[in-house]
Parts: C-alpha cells; sequence; structure tokens
C-alpha cells in the first residue's frame, strides 16, 4: 500500500462486482450450468478467473473442472441464465453517489469493462441514467482496440485515449476502481493508481498490488487523489 497518493485528474471504472451486483448473479449462472454435470464453481476458481474475457473465462473453468463441454458449449448454455439474471442487477453501496460527484465537479469519467456490448445492455437495462454519465464506455468484450483482456494492461489504456484526441491523457494522471485481481494488476501494469473494493471473500494476499484497499465504495474520500471532497450534505 503507498502511504501518499498522487493527484489525479480523469477517473476509470470496472463495472461488474464493483459498480453493479452482477460478481454473484455470475456464480449463480455458472453453476446452473456446472451442476449439471456434478460441478461447482468455487471461489477458488473465481478469484482465478474474474475480470476475464468471457472466452477466456470460460476456457480456463471447463479445463480446471473438466467439464465435458468446449468453452463454446458453456458459453451457449450461460446465454439464457444471463437473460434471466441480469437484467435484474442492482447498484452497489456508494456507486450511484461517486459517480453523480465525479460528473457533477466536471470530473472526466470513463467505463473500462471486460464486457461485451450485448452483455452490458442486459445488465444496464434498468440503470440507463447512471451509465450516461461517462464520457465513453470501452466494452472490452466485443471492442477491437483492446487486443489482449484484463490482467494486460490494454483496457485501461484504450479508456485513457479516448477521453481527447488532441490532449492525450497521461496513465499518471488516471485513478483506476476495480474489484478484480487481474483488474487491479491491469492498471497497474497501466502505470496507474487503483482503488481496490474487493469482494469479503477473496484472500487479502490478492490485494497486495493495489493502491488503496476498501471495503465499500461508500468509504472512498475523492480529496485523498486531488478531487473534489463530497459535501457535508
Amino acid at each position: 500500500m503507498a502511504n501518499e497518493y498522487k493527484k489525479v485528474t480523469h477517473v476509470l471504472f470496472d463495472m461488474d462486482g464493483l459498480l453493479i451486483d452482477t460478481e454473484y448473479r455470475y456464480t449463480e449462472a455458472f453453476n446452473n450450468v456446472l451442476n449439471k454435470y456434478g460441478k461447482t464453481f468455487t471461489w477458488e476458481i473465481k478469484a482465478m478467473t474474474m475480470g476475464f474475457h468471457m472466452y477466456e473465462s470460460a476456457k480456463k473453468i471447463v479445463e480446471m473442472l473438466e467439464v465435458p463441454l468446449s468453452p463454446e458449449e458453456f458459453l451457449e448454455q450461460l446465454k439464457p441464465q444471463y437473460e434471466k439474471l441480469f437484467p435484474n442487477s442492482k447498484l452497489m453501496p456508494g456507486a450511484e453517489r461517486l459517480l453523480r460527484h465525479l460528473h457533477k465537479h466536471n470530473i472526466p469519467i470513463a467505463l473500462a469493462t471486460s464486457s461485451s456490448e450485448s452483455s452490458y445492455e442486459l445488465k444496464t437495462k434498468n440503470l440507463k441514467p447512471i451509465f450516461e454519465l461517462f464520457h465513453h464506455r470501452v466494452l472490452g468484450g466485443s471492442d477491437p482496440d483492446v487486443k489482449k483482456g484484463k490482467p494486460a494492461p490494454d483496457i485501461f489504456l484504450v479508456a485513457a485515449s479516448r477521453f481527447s484526441d488532441s490532449d492525450p491523457v497521461q496513465p499518471s494522471q488516471c485513478l483506476v476502481f476495480e474489484d478484480a485481481p487481474n483488474g487491479v494488476q491491469a492498471a497497474v501494469s497501466a502505470g496507474m493508481q487503483v482503488v481496490m473494493v474487493p469482494d469479503e471473500n477473496l484472500p487479502k494476499e490478492l490485494s497486495e498490488k493495489a493502491t488503496m484497499v476498501l471495503h465499500s465504495l461508500e468509504e472512498f474520500k475523492p480529496e485523498l487523489f486531488g478531487l473534489p471532497p463530497f459535501s457535508e450534505d
């Protein structure tokens, strides 16, 4: 953990498990499929695959659990589960307050999620006003400029580059919010500070690379990174 935090001007947000409560919905969807084959999606496997592109995640799960399916077949069986579970997604505690605060103070914010466009649309179906606050959204699962998924830094570097065509934003000017170890590694590799809000089940050692670790977005103090503080009201 760093003792002092550097001032930032731009903020990047992961989505699943950080802004919206989809991580447990993924677990439910995976187990609804895997249980049919006598397999269980455990926390140990979840910690290794969080933040991956869906294909990479499916490939690793199928291999580790020795499921008699190809990654493509597994993903196909997950689709109806997603269609049932994702539209009910809700915002995580503190997410709306933080996003509205930064937007109100004209701090440029962007979304950097491994989700594909179709998955993003399902998850944000009932949350559109909040997601319209972002300057732009990088959907790693279907964005051709994101060559490698997290833990590679591509998604955050692409997100930073899209704030401005003329005046490029430097990685050191960006603060990333993440919940997953792969996402934290991606941010660190991109040369950015990263605030991690891990699931309480995640082993503590998997959050060691984060600049700051919080239990909830509600705990975040923007002024520590040179951002406008929350008003008292």
